[in-house]
């Protein structure tokens, strides 16, 4: 039972590997062995990201009908890299993201590609948007071309900068805007940065606008982003990997706002939507400007192409796929999306209990509006404070949280999105903050 174990281990940096042999095996083991080291060393070195009272970072929820997706996927063993070399792999790819396109609220002639994570989405999107703006780019790279300019938030995702960096923008020509005293982009500071940069002949590339930051989980203005960009003619992403998810809750659909005037959309169902890790799927509005860039058929493959009318390795960089679309097929099969959305709402009312608590305390304070299933608070206390209370809360493995930083101090921030978490799990985390609050103060 996950819920007995410790949610962080008791372990120091290089105490695993220590105890494991720095020489390959020669001669093959038991499996009952393996499995004893298993459980042994290896759980108990592991941060148990599917424990109900892991409540840091995005959570990446692991569900039963998508553990069992995930073992049928691995014992298929199949590469999904083009129609004949996985019929069933590729169609059923095609069919869940359809089907997430129709919870999403997006048009019927937008299409997408399951990767692994946002962070190789975005980077193919803006690959998409280099070639539009330097149309020999596939060619003949980017050297001596325009320097390009990439725009986002000042809460952003830093995959953000590295895509700039893999597609050879560099990180230096993403522009940070600031954001307003709800952690939105400011609409009027993009607009000035992208005609400041025009008027010294840089070149605007994209806007990457965000549905649920890292920190806040802000939701950015996106359709006034939206009107910039036509104003300029260039490419929009949203960056909706946590908060795209809200879509299933037809009383939150105004989260959608902005999205079909966008070029692009990833979304990763690991985060709010039960699929296991790794599943993140990009949406294009016009699929065929990926293919063209990223379509290379080998001699070898020539025949295994011929008949599709989709082959997924003509839409990325990876030539061989895993057969990711499995798990979230008996993920979604299993909660459909009433299922999955009446999970989602309760982590919402469970977000906002938690912030009327922090309201109510003496010791506590709001360091953000509360967005979504995420609850940025402090102590009123020092920054030095709050890092200890954080590092002491861990250290317990009674429950897990992270630390960000806003507006130069820091915070604590609680999220939500374990189909495990209850009230019960929030009300300990509260009455463990608090107690152990207490004692670091008692210790000043």
């Amino acid at each position: 039972n996950i819920g007995n174990m410790r949610v962080a281990p008791l372990v120091k940096p290089g105490e695993i590997s220590a105890r494991l042999p720095a020489v390959p095996p020669e001669k093959g083991e038991a499996f009952d062995s393996i499995l004893a080291d298993f459980k042994n060393i290896i759980v108990p070195g592991i941060l148990n990201w599917s424990h109900p009272d892991f409540l840091a970072y995005f959570g990446c929820t692991s569900t039963a009908p998508g553990v069992l997706g995930e073992i049928a996927s691995a014992a298929l063993n199949v590469n999904a890299m083009t129609w004949r070399t996985s019929p069933a792999a590729t169609e059923l790819e095609t069919v869940v993201v359809d089907w997430l396109r129709q919870w999403m609220q997006l048009p019927r002639e937008w299409n997408g590609v399951i990767f692994d994570t946002a962070s190789i989405g975005i980077m193919h999107a803006l690959c998409a948007a280099r070639e539009e703006v330097v149309p020999d780019a596939r060619r003949c790279g980017i050297s001596g071309g325009p320097v390009l300019r990439v725009y986002t938030s000042d809460q952003a995702h830093s995959s953000v900068e590295k895509a700039a960096i893999a597609i050879g923008v560099g990180e230096e020509n993403v522009v940070r805007i600031p954001c307003d005293d709800e952690f939105r982009m400011r609409v009027e500071a993009l607009r000035e940065a992208m005609q400041g940069d025009a008027s010294s002949n840089l070149q605007p590339l994209a806007v990457v606008a965000t549905c649920g930051t890292t920190s806040t989980a802000s939701v950015d203005p996106t359709a006034d982003i939206a009107a910039v960009c036509r104003e300029h003619k260039i490419w929009l992403h949203v960056d909706a990997a946590y908060g795209g998810g809200l879509a299933l809750l037809p009383e939150e659909r105004s989260i959608t706002d902005g999205w079909t005037e966008a070029d692009s959309l990833v979304l990763n169902p690991h985060k709010m939507l039960f699929v296991p890790f790794d599943f993140s799927v990009l949406f294009m509005r016009d699929l065929e400007k990926l293919r063209r860039v990223f379509t290379l058929v080998p001699e070898y493959l020539r025949a295994d192409t011929e008949e599709a009318e989709r082959n997924y390795m003509d839409y990325g960089v990876p030539l061989g796929r895993r057969f990711r679309a499995l798990k979230a097929w008996t993920v979604f099969r299993t909660f459909g999306r009433s299922g999955m959305a009446a999970r989602i709402r309760e982590h919402l009312r469970l977000a906002k209990l938690f912030a009327e608590w922090v309201r109510e305390s003496a010791e506590f304070e709001l360091a953000a509006p509360v967005s979504m299933g995420v609850v940025c608070f402090r102590a009123k206390r020092s920054d030095a404070f709050n890092s200890r209370l954080i590092e002491a809360i861990n250290r317990s493995g009674k429950t897990y949280l992270n630390q960000t930083e806003l507006r130069g101090r820091i915070v604590i921030r609680l999220g939500l999105g374990n189909i495990l978490t209850t009230q019960k799990h929030l009300h300990a985390a509260w009455q463990l903050l608090q107690e152990t609050a207490g004692n670091l103060a008692n210790e000043i």
